[in-house]
């Protein structure tokens, strides 16, 4: 059975958009876009990765507020729990740094795009329900 990595996804949300990241070519799952976050180091909070990915990905000081909601995806060579927090972002000018664009998308049109597939349970929860929370 293969390892099981935790990683994280920011939900941030402005003016009714969600932020969603393209992830570079050359990198794994290149091309497919995802929520912006990372693997949880060791002796790491879900909520203090977050706040170090966000800082690290898009040069922005964040805010974590509500768990939303988790999905695992067996991959060949590993399984990965996506856990989803709100995030609010509080500091910062965005520079885009380890991805090859973001965008603001209405939760509506997210099934548009082409997610990691990890990243597409979470998108089915917020058409079903997370939207209630923005």
């Amino acid at each position: 059975m293969p390892v099981l990595v935790r990683v994280t996804g920011a939900i941030m949300e402005e003016n009714g958009r969600i932020m969603i990241a393209k992830r570079k070519s050359g990198s794994h799952l290149a091309g497919k876009w995802e929520f912006p976050g990372g693997k949880i180091q060791a002796g790491e909070s879900p909520a203090d990765c977050l706040k170090r990915e966000i800082k690290e990905e898009l040069a922005i000081t964040v805010r974590v507020g509500a768990f939303l909601g988790s999905s695992i995806y067996h991959y060949d060579h590993l399984s990965i729990e996506l856990l989803a927090y709100r995030v609010y972002w509080e500091t910062g000018d965005l520079r885009i740094r380890t991805h090859e664009c973001v965008e603001w998308v209405p939760i509506s049109r997210l099934v548009e795009y082409d997610f990691a597939p990890a990243d597409v349970p979470i998108i089915e929860k917020l058409k079903n329900g997370f939207k209630e929370q923005f």
